[in-house]
């Protein structure tokens, strides 16, 4: 299973060469974005990058011909976007350093608890859709994501006024601990939901 999560970052290496870059651009050309708008898009970048390689590869096909059963073939997805979203916001977190991007761990761990979010709707869905569908619904789920993000908060502090002051009023400790919990539930199910879509697709 660990080939399988290698796998990921030897068919995008020339990809990756852009990681980099897009990263810096964003850091200094975009002093207006929050620091976790930029944490998502780098721990975005690999996992999805790999999803839309095998899609336009039909690399399913591949795999399921290999000594891998499907249950390590969904798992490594899983298991590998984890690995590649903490490296990308290492290197993330060590460029906002070199180039003095202010930044807080408050950034991080929303950046990173969004980054587990997408990634547990969209697997599904990528599983779910036709060839050919998967990059179209990332781009306009990404455009969807920057658009509505600053209405749907305004809304929750409008309307859900006592859940904004449950949030309000707890500790910051709480705070993670209820959205780690949350999202390791949130994740696991996905997980399940994946395996089940992956098991009966015919390839």
């Amino acid at each position: 299973m660990i080939n399988l999560i290698r796998r990921d970052l030897i068919i995008q290496k020339f990809q990756l060469y852009l990681f980099i870059p897009c990263i810096l651009f964003f850091i200094i050309f975009g002093s207006h974005l929050s620091a976790f708008f930029i944490i998502v898009f780098a721990g975005f970048f690999i996992p999805i990058n790999a999803y839309s390689y095998d899609e336009k590869a039909e690399t399913n096909i591949l795999l399921n011909s290999l000594p891998y059963t499907r249950t390590q073939i969904i798992a490594s997805r899983y298991i590998g976007a984890i690995f590649y979203m903490a490296v990308s916001i290492g290197i993330t977190i060590v460029l906002f350093s070199l180039f003095n991007r202010a930044f807080t761990w408050t950034d991080i761990a929303i950046g990173a608890g969004i980054t587990l979010a997408m990634f547990a709707f969209a697997f599904p869905l990528f599983y779910l859709l036709k060839p050919g569908y998967i990059g179209t619904a990332i781009v306009i789920g990404f455009i969807l994501l920057v658009i509505l993000s600053q209405p749907a908060i305004t809304f929750l502090g409008e309307y859900l006024t006592p859940i904004v002051q449950f949030f309000a009023s707890a500790s910051t400790t709480i705070l993670y601990l209820s959205s780690a919990g949350i999202l390791i539930v949130l994740y696991a199910a996905s997980w399940l939901i994946s395996q089940m879509i992956y098991q009966r697709k015919a390839f």
